[in-house]
Protein backbone atom coordinates (compact mmCIF):
# COMPACT_ATOMS: atom_id res chain seq x y z
CA UNK A 1 0.00 0.00 0.00
CA UNK A 2 1.05 3.41 -1.37
CA UNK A 3 1.88 6.33 1.61
CA UNK A 4 -1.06 8.37 -0.73
CA UNK A 5 -3.53 5.41 -0.14
CA UNK A 6 -3.01 4.81 3.84
CA UNK A 7 -3.45 8.71 4.24
CA UNK A 8 -6.44 8.50 2.13
CA UNK A 9 -7.65 5.16 3.96
CA UNK A 10 -10.83 5.92 6.01
CA UNK A 11 -10.48 6.33 9.92
CA UNK A 12 -11.25 3.39 12.25
CA UNK A 13 -14.02 4.31 14.43
CA UNK A 14 -12.82 4.58 17.76
CA UNK A 15 -15.27 1.56 19.97
CA UNK A 16 -16.01 4.20 22.49
CA UNK A 17 -17.24 6.80 20.66
CA UNK A 18 -19.40 4.11 18.74
CA UNK A 19 -21.79 2.98 21.87
CA UNK A 20 -24.49 4.12 21.64
CA UNK A 21 -25.50 7.60 24.42
CA UNK A 22 -27.49 6.12 27.37
CA UNK A 23 -27.72 9.28 29.54
CA UNK A 24 -26.82 12.69 27.70
CA UNK A 25 -24.99 15.21 29.63
CA UNK A 26 -27.98 16.48 31.09
CA UNK A 27 -29.46 13.81 32.89
CA UNK A 28 -25.81 12.74 34.60
CA UNK A 29 -25.32 16.24 36.06
CA UNK A 30 -29.09 16.45 37.87
CA UNK A 31 -28.30 12.71 38.83
CA UNK A 32 -25.01 13.51 40.69
CA UNK A 33 -26.88 16.89 42.19
CA UNK A 34 -29.60 15.01 43.25
CA UNK A 35 -27.65 12.54 44.68
CA UNK A 36 -25.82 15.04 46.95
CA UNK A 37 -28.84 17.04 47.73
CA UNK A 38 -31.26 13.83 48.93
CA UNK A 39 -27.95 12.91 51.10
CA UNK A 40 -27.63 15.57 52.86
CA UNK A 41 -31.56 16.00 53.11
CA UNK A 42 -31.46 12.50 54.18
CA UNK A 43 -29.09 13.11 56.91
CA UNK A 44 -29.97 16.51 58.20
CA UNK A 45 -33.86 15.02 58.25
CA UNK A 46 -32.75 12.22 60.79
CA UNK A 47 -30.95 14.88 63.29
CA UNK A 48 -34.53 17.01 62.98
CA UNK A 49 -36.53 13.42 63.68
CA UNK A 50 -34.35 12.97 66.54
CA UNK A 51 -35.70 16.34 67.99
CA UNK A 52 -39.11 15.13 68.57
CA UNK A 53 -39.47 11.23 67.36
CA UNK A 54 -42.33 9.88 65.83
CA UNK A 55 -42.03 6.23 66.78
CA UNK A 56 -39.46 4.79 69.30
CA UNK A 57 -35.84 4.97 68.69
CA UNK A 58 -33.77 7.47 67.17
CA UNK A 59 -31.12 8.10 64.68
CA UNK A 60 -27.68 7.29 65.91
CA UNK A 61 -25.38 10.56 65.71
CA UNK A 62 -23.14 9.44 63.68
CA UNK A 63 -24.94 9.31 60.64
CA UNK A 64 -27.32 11.81 61.41
CA UNK A 65 -26.21 15.72 59.64
CA UNK A 66 -26.19 18.92 61.90
CA UNK A 67 -25.06 18.01 65.37
CA UNK A 68 -28.09 19.77 66.72
CA UNK A 69 -32.03 20.62 65.67
CA UNK A 70 -30.57 24.56 64.27
CA UNK A 71 -27.72 23.15 62.42
CA UNK A 72 -29.86 20.70 60.72
CA UNK A 73 -32.49 22.85 59.78
CA UNK A 74 -29.82 25.28 57.67
CA UNK A 75 -28.35 21.66 56.31
CA UNK A 76 -31.87 20.54 55.64
CA UNK A 77 -33.20 24.08 53.97
CA UNK A 78 -30.25 24.59 52.13
CA UNK A 79 -30.65 20.94 50.15
CA UNK A 80 -34.13 21.54 49.63
CA UNK A 81 -33.22 24.18 47.37
CA UNK A 82 -30.78 22.43 45.55
CA UNK A 83 -33.09 19.45 45.66
CA UNK A 84 -36.19 21.34 44.46
CA UNK A 85 -34.21 23.50 41.56
CA UNK A 86 -32.45 20.81 40.19
CA UNK A 87 -35.56 18.49 40.53
CA UNK A 88 -37.61 20.85 38.10
CA UNK A 89 -34.66 21.17 35.94
CA UNK A 90 -34.54 17.73 35.51
CA UNK A 91 -38.59 17.36 35.11
CA UNK A 92 -38.77 20.20 32.41
CA UNK A 93 -36.07 18.56 30.56
CA UNK A 94 -37.11 14.88 30.72
CA UNK A 95 -40.37 16.20 29.41
CA UNK A 96 -39.31 18.41 26.74
CA UNK A 97 -36.64 15.89 25.34
CA UNK A 98 -39.63 12.95 24.90
CA UNK A 99 -37.02 11.22 27.41
CA UNK A 100 -39.88 10.19 29.67
CA UNK A 101 -41.99 9.34 27.69
CA UNK A 102 -39.76 6.76 25.87
CA UNK A 103 -37.94 5.26 28.65
CA UNK A 104 -40.94 5.01 31.58
CA UNK A 105 -43.73 4.95 29.48
CA UNK A 106 -46.08 2.46 29.02
CA UNK A 107 -45.34 0.40 31.90
CA UNK A 108 -47.83 -3.03 31.36
CA UNK A 109 -48.91 -5.13 35.03
CA UNK A 110 -47.93 -8.37 32.59
CA UNK A 111 -44.77 -7.34 32.43
CA UNK A 112 -44.07 -5.93 35.44
CA UNK A 113 -44.94 -9.52 37.04
CA UNK A 114 -42.66 -11.16 34.33
CA UNK A 115 -39.42 -9.09 35.32
CA UNK A 116 -39.73 -9.12 38.71
CA UNK A 117 -39.73 -12.74 38.92
CA UNK A 118 -37.22 -12.73 36.75
CA UNK A 119 -35.48 -10.34 39.06
CA UNK A 120 -35.95 -13.05 41.75
CA UNK A 121 -34.51 -15.77 40.10
CA UNK A 122 -31.52 -13.89 38.75
CA UNK A 123 -32.22 -14.37 35.29
CA UNK A 124 -32.88 -10.80 34.70
CA UNK A 125 -30.92 -9.66 32.00
CA UNK A 126 -29.11 -5.83 31.84
CA UNK A 127 -26.97 -6.39 28.43
CA UNK A 128 -28.95 -3.13 26.92
CA UNK A 129 -28.90 -0.37 29.12
CA UNK A 130 -30.65 1.99 26.92
CA UNK A 131 -33.81 0.01 27.61
CA UNK A 132 -35.47 -0.12 30.84
CA UNK A 133 -36.91 -2.97 32.19
CA UNK A 134 -40.69 -3.07 33.32
CA UNK A 135 -39.89 -3.08 36.82
CA UNK A 136 -37.27 -0.15 36.63
CA UNK A 137 -39.91 1.75 34.66
CA UNK A 138 -42.38 1.31 37.67
CA UNK A 139 -40.18 2.44 40.28
CA UNK A 140 -38.38 5.09 38.47
CA UNK A 141 -41.89 6.37 37.70
CA UNK A 142 -42.79 5.42 42.00
CA UNK A 143 -39.67 7.56 42.88
CA UNK A 144 -40.46 10.96 40.97
CA UNK A 145 -44.04 10.67 42.60
CA UNK A 146 -42.44 9.90 46.04
CA UNK A 147 -40.25 13.13 45.56
CA UNK A 148 -43.29 15.24 44.97
CA UNK A 149 -44.82 14.07 48.05
CA UNK A 150 -41.78 14.43 50.05
CA UNK A 151 -41.19 18.17 48.80
CA UNK A 152 -45.30 18.99 49.36
CA UNK A 153 -45.28 17.47 52.95
CA UNK A 154 -42.28 19.07 53.48
CA UNK A 155 -43.43 22.25 52.79
CA UNK A 156 -46.88 21.68 54.99
CA UNK A 157 -44.29 21.14 57.76
CA UNK A 158 -42.82 23.91 57.26
CA UNK A 159 -44.87 26.92 57.05
CA UNK A 160 -48.17 25.16 58.51
CA UNK A 161 -49.66 28.53 58.45
CA UNK A 162 -48.76 29.87 55.42
CA UNK A 163 -49.60 26.46 53.35
CA UNK A 164 -52.58 25.77 55.90
CA UNK A 165 -54.24 24.30 52.73
CA UNK A 166 -51.26 21.86 51.63
CA UNK A 167 -51.55 21.09 55.28
CA UNK A 168 -54.92 20.09 55.63
CA UNK A 169 -54.82 18.00 52.34
CA UNK A 170 -52.60 15.96 54.15
CA UNK A 171 -54.45 15.39 57.31
CA UNK A 172 -53.09 18.39 59.36
CA UNK A 173 -49.38 18.80 60.74
CA UNK A 174 -48.96 16.15 62.63
CA UNK A 175 -50.47 13.52 59.89
CA UNK A 176 -48.16 15.49 57.34
CA UNK A 177 -45.33 14.54 59.59
CA UNK A 178 -45.79 10.84 59.06
CA UNK A 179 -46.35 11.11 55.73
CA UNK A 180 -42.98 12.84 55.22
CA UNK A 181 -41.08 10.02 57.17
CA UNK A 182 -43.13 7.57 54.88
CA UNK A 183 -41.86 8.89 51.61
CA UNK A 184 -38.15 9.35 53.48
CA UNK A 185 -38.42 5.91 54.22
CA UNK A 186 -39.26 5.12 50.50
CA UNK A 187 -36.57 6.50 49.10
CA UNK A 188 -33.90 5.15 51.08
CA UNK A 189 -35.34 2.40 50.47
CA UNK A 190 -34.77 3.18 46.77
CA UNK A 191 -31.34 4.58 47.28
CA UNK A 192 -30.06 0.92 48.65
CA UNK A 193 -31.81 -0.88 45.86
CA UNK A 194 -30.24 1.48 43.56
CA UNK A 195 -27.03 1.33 44.92
CA UNK A 196 -27.27 -2.49 45.03
CA UNK A 197 -27.80 -3.07 41.81
CA UNK A 198 -25.08 -0.55 40.55
CA UNK A 199 -22.79 -2.58 42.34
CA UNK A 200 -23.48 -5.41 40.63
CA UNK A 201 -24.29 -4.20 37.29
CA UNK A 202 -20.93 -2.12 37.14
CA UNK A 203 -21.90 -0.86 33.44
CA UNK A 204 -24.78 0.82 34.50
CA UNK A 205 -22.42 3.16 36.78
CA UNK A 206 -20.00 3.58 33.94
CA UNK A 207 -22.69 4.97 32.00
CA UNK A 208 -23.96 7.60 34.39
CA UNK A 209 -20.25 8.92 34.94
CA UNK A 210 -19.58 8.47 31.12
CA UNK A 211 -22.71 8.49 29.31
CA UNK A 212 -21.81 5.72 27.32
Amino acid sequence: MTIEATANAPAVPDAATTRPVIHPLWVRVTHWINALAMLIMIGSGWQIYDAAPLFGFEFPTQIALGNWLAGALLWHFAAMWLLVINGVVYLVLGIATGRFRRKLFPIRPSEVVRDLFAALRGKLSHDDLTVYNAVQKLLYVGILLTGVVIVLSGLSIWKPVQFQSLTSFFGGYNTARYVHFGAMTAIVTFLVVHVALAILVPKSLRAMIIGR
